[in-house]
């Protein structure tokens, strides 16, 4: 008798009609032959869905160049399909689930035809976690089949956790004729269901990725009690020996990646890396908040990463294992067979192919890479793995920190005073845009948590969530803002970043145990100078200052800013996060 897992995919395949179902089962021999399916028998605009590298100096590494048109995510296409729209709210685009998947239906009728239906079977979070989920997807390129397989844990066993149930996770993905008209991400949170088709770009075809476990796991969390969030998780290991565990919310093109790899400047402290991207984050049993990562894998913007920015990202990807390293739309040396990207180390290759296939022209003002081009690559791989990686119920989070790029306005780093204004520092957060959504940059963005493009409902009751969560634990973490990125009025960073990063840590750290004191201002807690460690760091005084210099006029736009983002959302903005901008207009206007 056919299961129900058996019977939806019998459904699916009869409405978009492959010429046939290969059900995969995530074994090395399987993406093997995916793969040399993808270099043979596939193609994208004439070029093959999968090139072989230089496996000397990649070892098991392959490229693949995407449509010209699909190269970042659509968030303009992406709906969130709830049963009313206040539910969806202003931060989500928004359709009738009934019409949408009426829509979907008819975009998706034959549209595998000759093409062959992969099954991908698998789990988000350690098999064992109590907090993991069994998921499905299916799609009709090997590209996502190969992807899915590095950046979840995908096998038979997820077949078998679901079994005889029918409310597990579905993802339904085609890449259609890539035609931009016909291209649409529809997520039914009521129905633990993603439906997706016209792109093969990561954030849009990898179900598993953005889509469930920000989007519909968001909602699960808030009918279930825990959070999906956009943060780095990471442990910091002091001289001492004593690890903290810390996450992180950080819009694209803040550093997510080289954060969670960084190599500290400070001697005796380590970083051990537990997820660069996405926390599932649950209250344990002692009233303390515990984190795991769902995924498996790294989803990279490759542009700007060197051995300067992150070499244990460079190491990661040049360490080749059972799991393939893809590279997308970066450039390629044509002499060594290398991928290349802008910010690499040395100096630009005389011959390169450009991300579009085209012999590259320096002086076109183009850039070789596109400059959202990826890499794709196994956790496994990464040096600073941390042992707590495969813990089945997480690790205990001791600080959650939040930040943005903002070149003036925000200091280096600021503590929250309790919860409720922690979680309001997270509310009102904002960030330059970047290339990795379909949107200007350099823009101002208010970017809540990190999770404006993510948050699978309305981000009013996102923030109450967010506050029922704080009242359920006995022992929450301390809240941070961090920005790396204020810079003087020439526009020159004043603060070096990368690996000193560490010495904001490490006050941080203190502040968690209550070794060190503060000051207070209007905007929270700051460092006292003789607190933040700059043994031999070339900054100077002045500079330190610029980092953690409040200026009223900035604080009165900020704050005038922050009340028309939260107007939006009406009488489902939470009073306690009224209250607190309010306070913070009542105590910049007053003496201190």
């Amino acid at each position: 008798m056919a299961t129900p897992l058996e019977k939806w995919i019998d459904k699916i395949a009869g409405l978009t009609k492959p010429a046939r179902v290969y059900w995969c089962d995530g074994s090395e021999e399987e993406a093997r032959r995916l793969i040399e399916i993808g270099i043979k028998e596939e193609k994208i605009e004439g070029f093959p869905v999968f090139r072989d590298l230089n496996h000397k100096t990649y070892p098991n590494s392959y490229y693949h160049r995407s449509h010209p048109t699909d190269v970042a995510r659509t968030e303009h296409l992406t709906y969130v399909c709830h049963r009313d729209k206040d539910t969806a709210g202003p931060n989500n685009n928004w359709m009738d689930p009934e019409e949408a998947k009426a829509l979907m239906a008819k975009l998706s009728s034959g549209c595998m035809k000759g093409r062959t239906m992969y099954v991908l079977p698998y789990m988000m979070g350690h098999p064992q976690s109590p907090y993991a989920k069994a998921c499905i997807q299916v799609t009709d390129i090997t590209y996502v089949a190969v992807s899915m397989r590095i950046m979840t844990r995908m096998s038979r066993y997820a077949i078998a956790k679901i079994g005889q149930k029918d409310d597990f996770v579905k993802g339904i993905h085609s890449v259609g004729d890539f035609d931009p008209k016909k291209r649409f991400i529809m997520h039914f949170p009521d129905d633990s269901l993603v439906w997706s088709i016209g792109s093969g770009y990561g954030g849009n075809a990898l179900l598993g990725k953005k889509c469930f476990s920000l989007r519909l796991a968001s909602w699960l969390g808030k009918r279930e009690g825990w959070l999906a969030e956009h943060m780095v998780v990471i442990g910091i290991e002091d001289p001492r020996g004593n690890t903290t565990y810390v996450t992180a919310a950080l819009p694209s093109a803040c550093g997510k990646t080289n954060l969670a790899m960084m190599e500290s400047a400070l001697p005796g402290y380590k970083i051990r890396t537990l997820g660069d991207d996405i926390a599932w984050l649950n209250v344990g049993p002692n009233g303390r908040l515990y984190a795991i990562n769902p995924e498996n894998g790294f989803f990279g913007v490759a542009p700007g990463t060197s051995m300067k920015t992150n070499p244990n990202m460079m190491r990661t990807l040049k360490k080749g294992t059972f799991f393939p390293t893809l590279f997308t739309n970066t450039a390629i040396n044509e002499e060594t067979n290398e991928p290349w990207w802008e910010g690499l180390d040395g100096e630009r290759p005389n011959k390169l192919i450009d991300w579009q296939g085209n012999r590259f022209n320096p002086g076109s003002g183009n850039k070789a890479a596109h400059p959202n081009s990826r890499f794709t690559a196994s956790i496994s791989q990464c040096p600073t793995l941390s042992k707590e990686f495969e813990n089945p119920m997480g690790v205990p989070i001791s600080a959650m920190l939040f930040g943005g790029r903002r070149a003036h306005t925000i200091p280096l780093v600021t503590e929250a005073r309790d919860w409720t204004q922690g979680v309001f520092i997270g509310a009102r957060m904002g960030s330059e845009t970047t290339a990795a959504a379909v949107h200007r940059e350099g823009i101002l963005r208010r970017d809540p948590m990190a999770m404006l493009p993510f948050c699978g409902y309305n981000m009013g009751d996102y923030f109450n969530h967010w506050l029922s969560i704080g009242r359920k634990l006995t022992h929450p973490p301390r809240i941070f803002s961090i920005n790396w990125f204020r810079t003087d009025d020439k526009g020159r960073f004043l603060w070096p970043g990368f690996g000193d990063n560490i010495r904001v840590f490490k006050w941080i750290i203190d502040r968690v145990n209550n070794r060190v004191g503060a000051r207070e201002t209007p905007v929270g807690h700051l460092p006292r100078p003789e607190d933040l460690d700059l043994k031999g760091l070339d900054i100077s005084k002045e500079d330190v200052e610029r980092l953690f210099s409040i200026d009223k006029e900035e604080w009165g736009k900020e704050i005038a800013d922050g009340e028309q983002f939260f107007a939006q959302f009406g009488d489902r903005m939470p009073k306690e996060l009224i209250e607190e901008l309010h306070g913070l207009k009542a105590r910049l206007k007053g003496r201190w």
